[in-house]
């Protein structure tokens, strides 16, 4: 007589059971609900983050382990990898969004500090992990941004941005003061473009060097 199958109907197996996740930055945010669905499929999750209190509550619901260190001590971040008991299936790293501030009051501490973050972090973790993670499994890195326009004096952990021009902000949507939309022959610069355009049609294809 053959087996009964023990899983519900309408549900799936679980797609992580025997596996093991290590979530960075995983007591808020996406990395939180990613430890969580990870959990719901049968995963071992380890978590790290810098509050100690909300990670302890978090490791209490989902069953988790847990490492309450600042990812950016490398030294630490380190022996957390050399410490883990067995080979690991993903990590998953997220961070902090962007660091902006006005110029003027521009932080570099803050700005070296996001740096780290969101640049020397996943080059440490991939480093760190390699001997860890099984073959065939992942290493996943998630970056942010604030998507913010430019403002006069607003600096970003990178750059200054430019000034709040219209004009410099959408390139190619103004025209140069006393420059007609029609070149000298009459005919509109737009149609010209398009009349130009049936020369890629043929045999050029674009970004292939031309032998």
């Amino acid at each position: 007589m053959p087996a009964e199958s023990t899983i519900a109907p309408g549900r799936h197996a679980p797609e992580l059971l025997g596996q093991t996740v290590v979530v960075i930055g995983g007591s808020a945010g996406i990395g939180l609900e990613t430890a969580r669905r990870a959990r719901e499929e049968g995963a071992d999750v380890i978590l790290t983050a810098r509050d100690p209190d909300r990670l302890h509550r978090v490791g209490l619901e989902l069953g988790a382990s847990i490492a309450a260190f600042d990812a950016t001590d490398f030294e630490r971040l380190g022996r957390v990898f050399d410490e883990l008991p067995t080979p690991i299936d993903h990590v998953l790293v997220t961070g902090p969004g962007p660091y902006y501030a006005p110029l003027a009051e521009f932080d570099v501490e803050k700005a070296r500090r996001a740096v780290d973050a969101h640049l020397l972090l996943p080059l440490q973790v991939a480093r760190d992990a390699v001997s860890k993670v099984r073959p065939g499994g992942t290493l996943l890195f998630m970056g942010s941004t604030g998507g913010r326009r430019a403002a006069p004096g607003r600096a970003s952990r990178t750059a200054p941005h430019d000034a709040a021009d219209p004009a410099r902000r959408r390139p190619g949507r103004h025209r140069r003061a006393g420059r007609p939309p029609h070149d000298e022959h009459g005919g509109n610069r737009r149609d010209l473009r398009h009349r130009r355009r049936p020369a890629a049609r043929r045999g050029v294809s674009v970004g292939r060097p031309i032998e």
